[in-house]
């Protein structure tokens, strides 16, 4: 039930309509740990930090059944930063401060005790790390998920593609489904991007819900209607985390089991945007999780019977 996570481990500055953050405890893999330790142990964490990153965040992630020893600490470095500000809307944002620091010269080693990992979650990252990831296991994962965004795309597309070919699963939002695929229509993109080599895609919509595609199979589910959203960031690595914890734990790799990671997903990203960084994730319990779950069952649910 072992799961392998890489991404970035960083500080954020957040500012959206409804209020403004210091720097905070961010990164992909750090939301994506978070998240999926809701319902896998142990998490195998491939990261860098610098040495201003807080140890009690990695304390308080050990003691959430998350393995440290692929986390790489530069202790003379800094760690990555970024600094963004979201509109009204809360799906687009300007980025106002990158710092790539730590992750400028990233070189991710796969401990031994990672090698028998059964699933393997490539947050969001420069795809020729991704890559590095994938060609150091000894064995391949069961399923291999992978996160992206349209940076990459732009600035590193061969090296997106060459990964893309070793990948089951890709998560990318709508925009980005678009761009990679050049086509409007989310069904043709899917269509070409399993082409290049994921079984599996999910496009997510932010408050719009998340798609799933696999050969002619499509499945919809909607996103939770919240009173306060406070802060999207972390919301799709918050997504990923849940679903590859939900696909973990359950050892399902079937398109209809995915369909319940979606969902899972979706309630974990909807509790992420409720306070910033990962705050709120620190503070939920499985009741929280199962409640949330239900009320999303409970939004997409009926009966119809056709005359």
């Amino acid at each position: 039930m072992s799961l392998i996570v890489v991404g970035s481990m960083a500080f954020d500055a957040i500012e959206t309509p409804f209020g403004k953050s210091d720097k905070i405890i961010g990164g992909a893999a750090t939301y994506i740990a978070w998240s999926a330790s809701n319902f896998v142990k142990p998490i195998y964490q491939i990261s860098v930090v610098g040495g201003d990153f807080p140890t009690d965040e990695l304390n308080a992630l050990a003691n959430r059944g998350v393995e440290l020893e692929g986390v790489q600490i530069k202790k003379d470095e800094k760690s990555f930063f970024w600094s963004g500000k979201y509109h009204l809307d809360m799906n687009s944002r300007d980025t106002l401060d990158t710092q790539l620091n730590v992750l400028a010269n990233f070189q991710p080693t796969v401990p031994p005790s990672y090698q028998q990992a059964e699933f393997l979650m490539l947050g969001n990252l420069v795809p020729a790390v991704q890559l590095q990831v994938i060609k150091q296991l000894e064995k391949r994962p069961r399923l291999i998920v992978m996160d992206t965004m349209n940076f990459w795309m732009e600035t590193a597309m061969d090296d997106l593609a060459e990964v893309l070919k070793h990948v089951d699963v890709l998560m990318v939002n709508d925009s980005e489904a678009r761009q990679l695929s050049a086509e409007y229509s989310l069904v043709k993109a899917a269509r070409s991007i399993m082409k290049m080599g994921p079984k599996y895609l999910v496009i997510k919509k932010g408050e719009h819900g998340a798609l799933l595609f696999h050969d002619d199979q499509v499945f919809f589910a909607p996103a939770l209607p919240l009173e306060d959203v406070f802060d999207p960031t972390g919301a799709g690595d918050t997504f990923a985390g849940g679903f590859i914890g939900h696909i973990a734990k359950t050892k399902d790799i079937s398109f209809e089991n995915m369909k319940t990671a979606i969902i899972v997903g979706s309630a974990m990203a909807s509790f992420c945007v409720e306070k910033f960084g990962t705050t709120r994730l620190q503070e939920i319990s499985k009741a929280d999780i199962d409640q949330r779950i239900r009320e999303f069952v409970q939004l997409v649910n009926f009966d119809i019977e056709l005359g």
